[in-house]
């Protein structure tokens, strides 16, 4: 019984640990006054409407999901035909493109951001949105590899051995057989590049600087002036984003197998 107890307070308290934080920021989002209080001090949606009425941040706002979105779509579109070529052929290139595809993810974002620096630098293009999206997709594609590979991975060979028994080509074949099976996968990886492109910074910062703010850059731009509930109002937006796009991954992906669970 005391056990029981025990175990029920250690989970509560547990679960207070993580989502007390999150608790805290959703309520000084709400507060009315121009500074950051918890309490809130009276209720208003103020701080929301300055995420979208204000240029700076409706701006910095749009920097960020059209990064994000293209360096998603730019990094998938260079994993899949990696990922596909090394788990459907075996090629030795293919395999070590793979794992040039896993090293940037496994350096810390600082030497990264560097290295990126350097890069931009020493060909004279500096300051343009384009190189966040080239440095967020080569930095992030190891998450599309992974998911993809574990989509092809899932597939069981015996159905394009089937296909191609009844005449199929290689390209029937891919789009009948293999594309539906690993398309929610690709799907993840996509997501998951999206929402950490979304929320990353010093590889932004060190690559634009301040020419080409996202949010993340603006909101630290912002608290050199002072704390005001919009950088409240901003993380919970951002925590909604990332809810829905893990559910989006929940519903129509194996987030189980993505994730590393055994079938």
């Amino acid at each position: 019984m005391i056990g029981t107890i025990l175990r029920r307070v250690y989970m509560a308290a547990f679960a207070l640990f993580l989502i007390g934080p999150i608790i805290v920021i959703t309520a000084v989002s709400f507060n009315a006054q121009k500074f950051i209080a918890f309490p809130p001090r009276g209720f208003s949606l103020r701080w929301y409407g300055a995420i979208f009425g204000e240029a700076d941040w409706f701006g910095a706002l749009i920097n960020s999901l059209t990064i994000a979105a293209l360096s998603a779509l730019l990094a998938t579109a260079i994993a899949l035909p990696v990922a596909y070529m090394a788990w459907r052929y075996g090629l030795r290139y293919a395999r070590a493109l793979f794992a040039l595809g896993i090293a940037p993810f496994i350096l810390p974002p600082v030497i990264m951001a560097l290295a990126f620096l350097i890069f931009f630098s020493s060909v004279g293009v500096n300051g343009l949105m384009i190189n966040v999206i080239i440095a967020h997709a080569i930095f992030l594609l190891a998450l599309p590899l992974v998911t993809i590979s574990l989509g092809l991975e899932s597939i069981d060979r015996a159905l394009i051995e089937v296909a191609q028994t009844m005449g199929a080509s290689g390209w029937t074949v891919f789009r009948t057989v293999i594309a539906p099976i690993a398309a929610p996968f690709a799907l993840a990886g996509f997501a998951f590049c999206f929402v950490l492109s979304l929320n990353e910074y010093i590889i932004a910062l060190m690559t634009v600087g301040f020419t080409v703010e996202t949010l993340p850059v603006k909101i630290f731009n912002a608290l050199r002036y002072g704390y005001t509930p919009v950088i409240a109002s901003i993380a919970v937006l951002f925590l909604i984003v990332n809810i829905t796009v893990f559910s989006l991954i929940a519903r129509f992906s194996n987030l189980a197998r993505i994730l590393g669970a055994m079938d």
